[in-house]
């Protein structure tokens, strides 16, 4: 049987819904990819090659395998890749994780606009916390919508700041090494190649719940697999422009909490404030999802008690939210990191067993 044409739209739809889910505070401001690539000076090159192979051999499978069961309203996709007994374990953990990764999100909106409009650091955190909040109310389906936008959005100002900081600055690059005793406190983990992959396993174990959803809104697996390659070069291409701009600059972008907004403010101050914005706009989306996926575990999203849970847990992170945004970043995500590890893993397993049975059916 003939397969399928492409959506085209659809695949793009997919790939923007898919690095929306990355661009969140951590990523946005910088502080991410400062501390788990750029800290360790020119290795956050090699980082770059160990997280396109993870992304691309886990991202995409999540999203074809949710696909592939969109018509089961019983998949638990982590029983799928892990078994009953593990996978049962990481189905109840991931809300645990989802909670800690909005106290980080909500943390950083507050980071943002204190450090570029001097607000206090409460303000921010409310704006997102209300955000999140209206996003969950109004529905994933809508919230689809938006977040396909904002991540190609998010990815054209990471284009722009970083290719036009590292034609600007590229001598900078000559002078990493010279920092690389002050950035060893940013470095979550002593190893650089562990740092690869504690990045790879915290993005993909918490994200796996959206995917799965987001890979079912593709009219065909063939569409949601394609929309994860996409979204994960454009993702990757980013970091790496991003994790360069930051290296030209190790200097200044190592004592910020939002590098990316320092390095779009030096280039022109309303670009900066632009990009403040499209920052706000990124954390949102991740904040957003994370929140249904919190809530999507407990509650049936649209009755009166799913909006009393979603507003007791947005409540909850708002209050956690107010914590210093660098130091959550790093101690969070590596514990989430480590967690994860075993899901990647399970993940990859899963793909190469069944790209043997394949090949033995031929």
């Amino acid at each position: 049987m003939k397969a399928k044409p492409i959506n085209t739209k659809n695949v793009i739809k997919i790939a923007g819904a898919y690095v929306a889910w990355v661009m969140g505070s951590g990523f946005a401001t910088g502080q991410e990819i400062l501390q788990f690539f750029t800290s360790y000076g020119y290795y956050s090159f090699i980082l770059l090659v160990i997280n396109l192979a993870g992304f691309l051999l886990i991202g995409p499978f999540i999203l074809q395998a949710g696909n592939e069961h969109r018509e089961d309203p019983d998949y638990n996709h982590f029983v799928y890749f892990c078994g009953k007994k593990l996978g049962y374990f990481y189905s109840w953990f991931l809300p645990l994780a989802l909670f800690a990764g909005m106290i980080i999100l909500i943390s950083g909106s507050g980071a943002t606009l204190q450090e570029y409009y001097g607000l206090n650091h409460y303000v921010g955190a409310l704006l997102m916390t209300v955000l999140a909040l209206a996003a969950y109310i109004v529905g994933f389906q809508r919230f689809i919508k938006l977040v396909s936008f904002i991540g190609p959005t998010m990815i054209a100002f990471c284009l722009v700041v970083g290719i036009i900081t590292v034609v600007r600055d590229f001598e900078g690059l000559k002078s990493v090494n010279d920092f690389l005793p002050v950035m060893e406190a940013k470095q979550p983990v002593p190893f650089w190649w562990l740092s690869g992959l504690l990045y790879i396993s915290y993005n993909l174990n918490g994200g796996s719940k959206y995917y799965s959803a987001l890979g079912m809104t593709g009219t065909t697996h063939r569409e949601a697999r394609l929309g994860g390659i996409v979204g994960t070069i454009a993702l990757m291409a980013s970091i790496l422009l991003m994790n360069t701009a930051m290296l030209t600059n190790i200097g200044m972008c190592g004592v910020m909490d939002v590098p990316t907004l320092y390095l779009a403010r030096i280039i022109a101050y309303p670009l900066g404030s632009v990009f403040s914005i499209i920052l706000i706009m990124g954390i949102f989306s991740s904040c957003s999802a994370m929140l249904w996926t919190v809530s999507e575990k407990f509650v049936v999203q649209g009755s009166k008690k799913s909006y009393i849970f979603a507003a007791c847990v947005s409540i909850g992170a708002f209050i956690l939210g107010l914590l210093p945004f660098s130091g959550l970043v790093g101690i969070v995500y590596t514990i989430l990191g480590y967690v994860g590890l075993i899901f990647a893993a399970c993940v990859i397993y899963k793909r190469i067993k069944r790209s043997n049975e394949a090949k033995k059916r031929v």
